[in-house]
């Protein structure tokens, strides 16, 4: 029986996760959640699946929480610290959304246990802080975004990455397939959280509509695979059945397939000798159209951004990510039009130098200066 600690239970990577685990209770325990202000969420998860520990972020909340005694409640980030280097706890899993996962993700690559990683944000923002730190304290990292734990087990059984020769990392295109950046000005938000293929949370879907979700995760496979940008392309498949592919030395590419369904890469990622069941949606072989293009030309620009962080390292991975959150925020909020997610971010990235520090209080620091240009910079556009 292994004891999983879910950071971020209330999100939908956290909805995938408590359903592999429902459906392997044999194998799979709930000892503790963490989540920020979903209360009515966090009650059900603690009704249905009785966690040991309830870490609730938020102090309002915590303080109104009306639950079961059968918890333990916490609320400060010391004991969060001690939950997570709990002896009891066997996996973490970081599916906190967006830069608020930073901190717990560097408790948990302290920690020396296995981490189910969904929170790409934190390994953009500080990944050349989070991988050593896992490194020296032998924890494991496995990602559970479906395009980096693709590549993972592309690479299953082999020594290392001296024998790749590329790492192709799909994306779906998202709702705007095939449209230019100059069609979408007047795009609504209910328009760009329509994706065809996956059920995500909101800023996810609009990074997956902006083709901003494949350039941090660029980022974060440079930093999980320790391979320089130059060996990932970034190519459109629009079926999102194909998740990643790595073309090997001697011409062999080897790929991995799902139905877009976030379950199947985390059961894998929780397994140990044998993979964990789910219901899952099985692929018709005989029927499959499976299509690729290239990664959109108006889009390179971006791109180029995440190529330039990848090879400059330091904080600028923590500028990108909160020049875009800002972005993606003003957009869902009705400040600017979806076109002008771009013109943020480019703005804010351009405008800014960063020092070589690296601690969790020079990333914040960093984090805290770019979203106020940034809100600068939104505001240029909205006068």
């Amino acid at each position: 029986m292994k004891n999983i600690l879910l950071l971020g239970a209330t999100g939908s990577i956290g909805k995938s996760v408590l359903s592999v685990i429902k459906q392997n209770q044999n194998e799979l325990n709930l000892i503790g959640i963490s989540f920020n202000t979903n209360i009515s969420k966090g009650t059900e998860i603690i009704e249905q699946f009785s966690p040991s520990y309830v870490h609730i972020e938020n102090v309002s909340c915590f303080q109104e929480k009306k639950f079961f005694d059968t918890c333990s409640y916490i609320n400060t980030p010391s004991e969060l610290e001690d939950l997570i280097n709990h002896k009891e706890v066997d996996i973490i899993v970081c599916a906190i959304s967006g830069f608020a996962g930073l901190k717990a993700a560097y408790m948990a690559a302290s920690s020396g246990k296995k981490i189910l990683l969904a929170n790409k944000e934190s390994v953009v923002a500080g990944g050349d802080l989070i991988l050593p730190i896992a490194k020296e304290n032998k924890t494991e990292i496995i990602p559970i975004d479906s395009e980096h734990n693709a590549i993972f087990q592309c690479l299953n059984g082999e020594k290392g990455t001296e024998d790749v020769k590329k790492v192709i990392i799909t994306a779906s295109g998202g709702p705007f397939l095939n449209r230019s950046i100059s069609e979408l000005k007047n795009v609504t938000v209910n328009e760009a959280l329509a994706h065809p293929n996956w059920k995500m949370g909101n800023k996810v879907t609009i990074d997956s509509a902006t083709l901003v979700n494949k350039c941090l995760e660029l980022i974060e496979a440079k930093y999980l695979f320790n391979l320089d940008e130059n060996y990932f392309d970034l190519v459109v498949h629009p079926q999102s059945i194909i998740h990643s592919i790595v073309t090997y030395i001697d011409g062999s590419s080897i790929c991995q397939m799902s139905s877009p369904d976030m379950r199947v890469p985390i059961a894998h990622a929780m397994s140990n000798e044998n993979r964990l069941p789910i219901d899952f949606h099985s692929l018709d072989f005989t029927s499959l159209n499976l299509s690729f293009q290239e990664f959109p030309p108006d889009r390179i620009d971006i791109q180029n951004i995440a190529r330039e962080i990848c090879n400059k390292g330091s904080n600028y991975g923590a500028v990108f990510n909160a020049a875009n959150e800002i972005a993606v925020e003003s957009f869902i909020n009705g400040k600017i039009n979806f076109d002008k997610i771009y013109e943020v971010i480019y703005r804010t990235f351009d405008n800014k130098n960063v020092s070589n520090d690296l601690s969790i209080e020079s990333i914040n620091d960093i984090d805290m200066q770019t979203r106020i240009e940034a809100k600068k910079v939104v505001k240029s556009i909205t006068n």
